[in-house]
């Protein structure tokens, strides 16, 4: 009988992780590689709500939810866009044609530092949208024993979608944490969280933080 399955499944610490997703000095600082070429008298009007959106919600969120992971003993996870090579030669076409190369080992990189990931736990560079099609994470997860992912980060509508779509796909069942990310409007982000409410639970963070504390 199948009546029973359902995606609304609270998590189980030995079998969940949490993934951040180009939580990164390229796209998450205004100074980062991604905004390099806008001119300052058009930083504001054009990317002054997603700043807006990550200083105040979603990276307090994120933070919240790393030290409550942590805290639950559940393994945290990152995934950054960074090419393998300096010139970005490996990087995929989306990403050529886009303008996309963060060099290999590059401050734009890096994980920002108000998330910074601990000694031990796992940074997985990636070179298209998908993390699950340019890093071996299906491999680290099966091997690590998850089953259920928890996902948030940059950009909703992006990468943040593609991992949702692909992780679902490839059997994991996945929560997604709608006030621990951001893109860059409001309707971008409210329009992405409804194409996706098929793939997989929706949770906010205070509710997570709870359920896993319980």
């Amino acid at each position: 009988m199948q009546d029973n399955l359902t995606r609304e499944v609270p998590l189980v610490p030995a079998q969940s992780a949490i993934l951040f997703i180009d939580v990164q000095n390229f796209s998450a600082r205004r100074d980062g590689g991604e905004f390099s070429d806008v001119p300052a008298e058009e930083m504001e009007a054009r990317y002054g709500y997603y700043f807006d959106r990550l200083d105040k919600i979603a990276m307090p969120n994120m933070r919240k939810l790393q030290a409550g992971f942590r805290a639950a003993g559940i393994e945290v996870m990152y995934t950054t866009i960074e090419s393998l090579t300096l010139d970005g030669r490996d990087r995929s076409l989306d990403y050529k044609i886009t303008g996309f190369n963060v060099p290999r080992g590059s401050w734009d990189g890096k994980v920002v530092d108000e998330l910074a990931p601990g000694e031990d736990e796992i940074v997985l560079p990636k070179s298209s949208s998908s993390v699950f099609v340019s890093t071996h994470i299906d491999y680290i997860l099966r091997n690590l024993g998850v089953r259920q992912l928890v996902l948030c980060g940059l950009l909703t509508d992006q990468c943040v979608e593609s991992a949702v779509r692909d992780a679902c796909d490839l059997g994991y069942l996945v929560t997604l944490v709608p006030d621990a990310c951001g893109t860059y409007t409001q309707e971008r982000h409210d329009f992405s969280l409804r194409a996706i409410k098929g793939y997989c639970r929706q949770i906010s963070t205070d509710e997570l933080l709870a359920e896993i504390a319980g």
